[in-house]
């Protein structure tokens, strides 16, 4: 994965500035989220690296598949074939947002539920760390039924554990010593 990541950076980097002059990021956070979900699918693994198909054919297939791109988006895949790096698309979604979310000082937050959360719900995590940070907030939502209750989250390296399970752990150290 850090190989994937090593190749992946540039291409992101690359996207965000083009993203940035055109004042175009959600434009190319939406293409580039329909182009990594078209390259992890089924057929996409069966054309991408095929020696009978060409970079430009699976560029356009990949393209057409996709949805619609500006002309830079689709030249972006162009590259992105012709390179034979199609298959580290989801690392560039990956490093594109958070280069996006520092341009826009937004915290990319993970939350992990031991069931679903209401919308409500995420509401009030979402005001509660908008207060705590002073920065807008996005969240992903997950579900881990092993937390058995309560919810975990997570900002960049630091984790704020309010699940039964995090608890559990705590109350299983402090009795071993």
């Amino acid at each position: 994965m850090a190989e994937s990541l090593t190749i992946a950076r540039p291409y992101a980097e690359a996207a965000f500035k083009l993203a940035r002059e055109a004042n175009a990021l959600p434009q190319w956070s939406d293409a580039l989220g329909r182009l990594s979900a078209v390259v992890r699918s089924e057929g996409a693994h069966g054309l991408i690296g095929n020696p009978r198909v060409t970079d430009a054919q699976v560029a356009s297939l990949v393209s057409d598949v996709a949805g619609t791109l500006s002309h830079e988006q689709m030249n972006f895949v162009s590259v992105l074939a012709s390179n034979e790096r199609l298959e580290v698309l989801p690392e560039i979604v990956t490093i594109f947002e958070t280069l996006r979310n520092g341009h826009e000082g937004v915290l990319d937050a993970q939350v992990t539920s031991a069931y679903p959360l209401s919308e409500q719900q995420v509401a009030d995590v979402v005001a509660t760390l908008e207060a705590k940070y002073g920065r807008k907030v996005k969240v992903t939502v997950s579900i881990d039924a092993d937390l058995i209750g309560g919810i975990s989250i997570r900002i960049g390296d630091e984790v704020m554990d309010a699940s039964v399970r995090g608890k559990l752990a705590q109350l299983a150290d402090a009795l071993m010593n």
